[in-house]
């Protein structure tokens, strides 16, 4: 798969700007490794998240009949193509709602939707707030959450204000996650021969309560956090309608150890699973990125619910796990070279040129000082 962004600008407001961001996904057969067509075997999307939506045992048991006549299992072989766009669900079709949508899929239906809208500043009254999210959605917080969790701050990570520190904590918001949060510096480096600050998501950030109290607020299913004590997991059910969604790092980065006892087969690894902005700090534009995230679904036992009465936990089910992965291109690394980086280092030279003149012409004028005052004695 190959993301494909476009950003449409609608309109100045004063200090600000106001834009729409497409989300846009289309197939790229000659940079995947495998057709759409290629068949996985994963969880039922619609048999596990129909108990979380529905909690009435009436309503369950009535699910229970729907799902055995449609003959769905807790288990089931999809396409690529069905599993991220969207496929008509065979235990949905059953229920007896006119309207109800009886399609399912990990990205359905925001594909081909608009993201936003967006309303951020653009600079021009204060240069420190040019990317700033004033509202998202008309709005300057989230309508799911309260308090901290609800708070839209920072950038939408594509660039950030000029002069850019290592010292600082670089905030974004995310509505793939639906919350804000922020990166610290990790290392220097050289991108295109262009220096860039490297600034890392840290584990903080998926942290339990009990690390990290800012996170309480995430905290919203005791049962499934041991008691807000579990880490490595951002439960985003809220903003999901209702749907048992959890987003962690791939493999389970930085998950607490009994995550793993019922899923195997997970191998974290901080270099390859890490979101990461390399950022050009004078300019405080992201020249590449990877944003790295998981799928999860909460998956619980259901006495009610024939296809989950051999789940004896509840456990995190991994879907699936992206690499939204991008870098500036080589004609635009030489054009920024050509206007940023190159003139910086010209200027650089400068002005170690005119401290090395400078320096000559001190030494110079004390040396004949001396001289002269050498001649003259009183």
């Amino acid at each position: 798969m190959r993301y494909i962004p476009k950003e449409n600008i609608t309109k100045h407001e004063d200090a600000t700007l106001s834009y729409l961001q497409p989300n846009i996904v289309l197939f790229q057969p000659h940079m995947s490794v495998g057709p759409e067509n290629d068949t996985f075997t994963t969880v039922n999307l619609a048999i596990v998240a129909a108990p979380a939506l529905y909690k009435s045992e009436f309503l369950q048991t009535l699910m229970n009949i729907w799902m055995k006549s449609s003959k769905s299992n807790f288990l089931q072989t999809r396409t690529v193509k069905e599993i991220l766009w969207g496929y008509e669900d065979p235990f949905l079709k059953k229920i007896p709602i006119v309207k109800m949508d009886t399609v399912v899929g990990v990205f359905y239906p925001y594909n081909e939707t608009f993201d936003g809208p967006y309303r951020i500043y653009s600079g021009k009254n204060d240069i420190n707030k040019k990317g700033t999210i004033i509202t998202f959605n008309n709005s300057r917080t989230l309508q799911y959450r309260t308090s901290y969790c609800s708070m839209v701050n920072g950038t939408d990570a594509t660039s950030f204000h000029p002069f850019v520190k290592k010292s600082e904590q670089l905030y974004f918001f995310s509505s793939d996650v639906c919350r804000s949060t922020f990166a610290r510096f990790n290392r220097d480096l050289t991108v295109k021969d262009i220096p860039l600050y490297r600034f890392s998501i840290p584990g903080s950030i998926l942290a339990s309560p009990a690390t990290n109290p800012d996170n309480t607020c995430f905290c919203s299913d005791r049962e499934a956090t041991n008691n807000c004590t579990l880490k490595g997991f951002l439960d985003i059910t809220s903003c999901k309608k209702g749907k048992p969604v959890h987003i962690s790092l791939p493999h389970f980065l930085h998950a607490s150890p009994s995550v793993f006892k019922y899923v195997k087969g997970m191998q974290p690894n901080a270099e390859e699973h890490t979101t990461f902005l390399d950022v050009e700090p004078i300019t405080g534009f992201t020249l590449a990125f990877a944003k790295r995230l998981q799928v999860n679904l909460l998956v619980k036992p259901n006495l009610k619910i024939t296809a989950l009465k051999n789940v004896k936990h509840l456990f995190y089910f991994p879907i699936l796990w992206l690499n939204e992965t991008a870098i500036i291109s080589d004609e635009k690394a030489e054009f920024f070279r050509s206007k940023v980086t190159n003139k910086i280092k010209l200027l650089i030279l400068l002005q170690l040129a005119l401290m090395i003149v400078g320096s000559l012409t001190f030494l110079g004028f004390l040396f004949a000082f001396f001289i002269c005052k050498g001649k003259n004695p009183k």
